[in-house]
């Protein structure tokens, strides 16, 4: 997910989002201690999506303290 395509969300779906990748990352976890996650770059991949929703989500409330 590139922070572009983020940046076109709103503030709200932001939140979703990055909820939903936790989630995401928590069943990515639970596959790989079970051995059952093929391909473990999903979670690292996972991992940068949310540090990116939650950059502009910030970025965001940056510019409004300002």
């Amino acid at each position: 997910m590139k922070a572009r395509e983020l940046r076109e969300l709103t503030d709200e779906e932001l939140q979703g989002k990055v909820r939903d990748l936790k989630r995401k990352l928590l069943n990515l976890r639970f596959q790989l201690a079970s051995g059952q996650l093929q391909n473990t770059a999903e979670i690292a991949k996972t991992k940068r999506d949310i540090a990116r929703a939650l950059t502009v989500l910030r970025e965001r409330k940056r510019g409004q303290d300002a």
